[in-house]
Formats: structure tokens, C-alpha cells, sequence
């Protein structure tokens, strides 16, 4: 089977070494022709360049988006150029994965969408935990009605970055909701649908003399019950606790750790399941599992693959994508930046 040719545009955001490495691991799958980094990125992440010039081709923007029988692009810039990037690829034509969640302009981000729509261009956006059967697994038993009637989920997703990082989202609106919130948000709608009304909640903890909005919190109204995702950079063993729990009237499921590394690397994600069975009074016993070695970015990428050589749809339309993206927004106490 031949190969998918991608270029990868920039280095600046947090996953971008993680989908690099994965493209140059899946050389059976991907050719990558070029890492094309912007001017705005060759100072602040000249280690990174340094440490991959003997790897890959190094090119301008212009000059990689030029190199003959390209199929596809990957934009992994720093949140504020993904989406001026995805649109630069989609106006050529070219299928894009770009990293979650995109820039900060919400105007220039459904016009990508349009675009993309127009002319029928694969837009895959990296939202990680799509990939994760365990958490899919999940989601598909609350739409299904597997829990009964769904009237909650609790999304947490947290860390302890340095006070450089943390001063660092002063530069997005709502802080870390912006930042790794928008994972939280993405799967609350999936499994709840569009809220009816939105709560944000985004402060910063002020810890070292940070300003940044390091700690997110959104609340989300239905009709019965409240839904929330909380996200906070200042957390000591935040990752360890990281979790998805969704309460219906038939059975309550909590995934925790959402990933967590194992001794050899690997991640995994823990869960509980409690239904009417093991669940009849308050004094319950649930059943505990975890999942098997998970590979956030090769599953990813897989389908991104899929996609582009036309033997897979992307379940996540043009108009879930924009919704998502509005939603974020709002999460974040910013609707019309």
C-alpha cells in the first residue's frame, strides 16, 4: 500500500513531538517529507529543531507546502497559529490533522470549517481521548442507554505545572479550560449533548505569583442535572487523578486514572463500574478493572490515515467541530474574541 506523504507545520504545541515521533515510527504508514517551522517558533523551540534536523527535512512553511504529490498536512504550530495553518492546507485541498483546539479567533475558525466543507477536506482535530477504547466504550453504554437516564458527568483533568508554565495561559482565554479543557468539553457533549445554559468559572490560584487562569472550572445545565469539567495546573498529583464519572439511573461508571503511566511506560486507564446489581444500597461494591496499554497518538493517526485514503469517515462532522469550538469558547468566559 502506498504511503501517505504528510509535512508537519510547526513544533510549538505540546503535542508536537508526540505525533512527530509517531509519524516517523509508522514509516509503513507515513512518508514525512518535511518539518516545516514557522518564524515565530525557530527561537523559542531551537532545542527541539536542533534535536531533529539529522531526523527530518527541515523546510520553510512555503517551502514544504511546494514539495511534489503531498497528501495530507499536520498542524502541530502553537495553539494560536492552528487554525491560520489548517486553513492555509485546506485551501490547497490538503486533508489536516490539526492539534486541539485551535487559534483564538472564533470568526477565522468557522471560516476553516466552511472551508473544509466546501471543498469536502478532511479536518481531524486531535482531541486524544477519541482514541481511548476504554473511555469510547464508555461513552457509547451512557448514549445507549445501557446507565439508564445519563443526569451527570464529572470531568477532571489536572497537573502540577511550573509557575513559568502557568503564566504562560495568561495568554488564553479562560486559562487551562482553553488548554486541556477543551478535552473535558468534548467528551461532556458527546455523551450529554449541548447544554442549556453555561457557567464558567475560571480563576488563577495565585500560587508563586502566578496570574494566569491555571484553574478552570465550567458548569453546564441540562434539564436534569448539572454536568462540570475542572481543570487545574497547580495540582499536586492532579494527573493520578484525572477522571471521567457518568451517573445514570441504572449504573454509575468512573474511569480513573483517565491515563496513567505504568512502569514501563505504558498508559492505562482504571475503572469502576457500579450498576443495580453491586450497587442496590449505599454500602456498594464496584467492579474494578483496567484497561490494556493504550498508544494515545498511533491510534490517532491511524485514523487520520483512514481518512485521507477514504476508507473511513470522520464521526466528528464540520458542525459538531464548530459547535465544540463555540461551547469552548464560552467555557471560557470568551464568545466573541
Amino acid at each position: 500500500m502506498k504511503r501517505i506523504k504528510v509535512i508537519q507545520i510547526g513544533i510549538g504545541h505540546d503535542h508536537s513531538t508526540a505525533i512527530l515521533e509517531t509519524l516517523l515510527k509508522m514509516d509503513d504508514v507515513f512518508e514525512l517529507a518535511a518539518l516545516a517551522v514557522p518564524e515565530s517558533e525557530k527561537n523559542d523551540f531551537s532545542d527541539m529543531i536542533e534535536k531533529y534536523k539529522d531526523k527530518v527535512r527541515m523546510a520553510s512553511v512555503d517551502e514544504a507546502m511546494n514539495i511534489s504529490d503531498i497528501d495530507a498536512v499536520i498542524v502541530e504550530t502553537e495553539e494560536v497559529n492552528l487554525t491560520k495553518y489548517a486553513a492555509f492546507a485546506a485551501e490547497k485541498g490538503f486533508p489536516v490533522h490539526m492539534d486541539k483546539p485551535g487559534g483564538l479567533d472564533a470568526a477565522a475558525f468557522e471560516r476553516l470549517i466552511r472551508l473544509a466543507e466546501k471543498n469536502k477536506t478532511v479536518l481531524h482535530i486531535g482531541y486524544m481521548y477519541r482514541y481511548n477504547e476504554t473511555i469510547n466504550e464508555a461513552v457509547r453504554k451512557a448514549k445507549s442507554g445501557e446507565l439508564g437516564e445519563v443526569y451527570c458527568v464529572e470531568a477532571h483533568m489536572d497537573c502540577r505545572h511550573t509557575p513559568e508554565k502557568r503564566q504562560w495561559l495568561a495568554r488564553f482565554p479562560g486559562g487551562m479550560m482553553f488548554f486541556l479543557g477543551c478535552h473535558l468539553i468534548d467528551l461532556i457533549l458527546r455523551i450529554m449533548g449541548e447544554p442549556e445554559e453555561i457557567i464558567p468559572m475560571n480563576c488563577s490560584t495565585n500560587i508563586d505569583g502566578v496570574t494566569g487562569e491555571d484553574y478552570g472550572m465550567v458548569l453546564f445545565k441540562y434539564k436534569n442535572g448539572v454536568s462540570f469539567a475542572k481543570t487545574c495546573a497547580a495540582e499536586l498529583g492532579g494527573f493520578a487523578r484525572r477522571q471521567l464519572v457518568i451517573c445514570g439511573s441504572k449504573g454509575t461508571i468512573e474511569l480513573r486514572p483517565l491515563e496513567e503511566y505504568d512502569i514501563s511506560g505504558n498508559l492505562h486507564t482504571g475503572v469502576s463500574f457500579t450498576d443495580e446489581k453491586n450497587g442496590s444500597d449505599w454500602n456498594y461494591s464496584a467492579e474494578v478493572t483496567n484497561s490494556k496499554p493504550i498508544n494515545r497518538y498511533e491510534g490517532m493517526m491511524n485514523e487520520f490515515a483512514k481518512m485521507v485514503r477514504g476508507e473511513a469517515e470522520n464521526p466528528f462532522d464540520y458542525e459538531y467541530e464548530l459547535k465544540l469550538y463555540n461551547i469552548l469558547l464560552r467555557s471560557c468566559g470568551a464568545e466573541n474574541i
